[in-house]
């Protein structure tokens, strides 16, 4: 932890604190993705269902951790909400790189989610 503090006071970011963020928006994540589990159990929800519901969850759980930032911040608060969207974005592909062993494709939707999540967090900064 005396690291980060390390970091913080030498680059000025508060790095401790968009970890937080960064944490909470993965907490709500895996929340609001096993809802989705059980609806898709009970309600036996299609495709196109389901890929709206993960860009719904991508974006309210970016927007969200966008929105505590900003509110820490004051200051500059659309910027801090990108930078933790595009933090999520980025340990997400990071993720699917690891999960999917190495096989990534760089097409319409690697852009099109990076936009989403880099988007939710500025507008969670915005109106925090």
């Amino acid at each position: 932890m005396k690291d980060l503090e390390r970091a913080e006071k030498a680059s000025g970011i508060p790095v401790a604190f968009l970890m937080k963020s960064l944490l909470f928006s993965y907490i709500l994540t895996v929340l609001m993705l096993g809802v989705l589990a059980f609806l898709l159990y009970k309600l036996q929800l299609g495709e196109k269902a389901v890929s709206i519901a993960i860009i719904v969850i991508y974006v309210a759980a970016t927007f969200f951790g966008g929105f505590l930032a900003g509110k820490r911040m004051r200051s500059r608060r659309f910027l801090w909400g990108l930078l933790v969207g595009g933090a999520y974005f980025i340990i997400l592909a990071a993720v699917s790189l690891i999960a999917g062993k190495g096989n990534i494709q760089m097409g319409n939707s690697f852009f099109t989610t990076l936009a989403l999540c880099a988007g939710g967090g500025m507008l969670g900064g915005m109106i925090s």
